[in-house]
């Protein structure tokens, strides 16, 4: 017969595991869970309109850009990368705007000087 106070050489020392955690309830429909990945961050939209607006009209994406890039430097925001493009293409279409406008001006004023415009009241 054994002793009961000696340790059975065959039992292991390790304490038994905790118990599991009580099952959480499934989210409803909609709701968000408290895991898994963070909310997505906002998008600046002065970077968006930056964008789209460079390709009708420069200046507006030339201003909106700018202002998107301060603003995305204060609060964190994303869309830094569309400000950029915006003003990339903004000033792009500005000074090719600007080059159309002395070509088209220095033009007029040839045809003017050389006598080959008539002007008739």
């Amino acid at each position: 017969m054994t002793d009961p106070n000696t340790p059975d050489p065959n039992a292991s020392n390790v304490p038994p595991p905790p118990p599991a955690p009580p099952a959480q309830p499934a989210p409803s429909y909609g709701a968000s869970p408290s895991y898994g990945a963070p909310a997505p961050q906002k998008t600046n939209v002065l970077a968006i309109v930056s964008l789209v607006s460079a390709f009708f009209i420069s200046l507006v994406a030339i201003i909106t850009g700018h202002i998107a890039l301060s603003q995305i430097k204060k609060t964190g925001e994303q869309g830094r990368g569309l400000a950029i493009a915006g003003l990339i293409i903004g000033y792009v279409g500005l000074v090719v705007g600007l080059i159309i406008a002395i070509v088209w001006f220095a033009i007029i004023g040839a045809a003017i000087s050389s006598g080959s415009y008539t002007y008739t009241n």
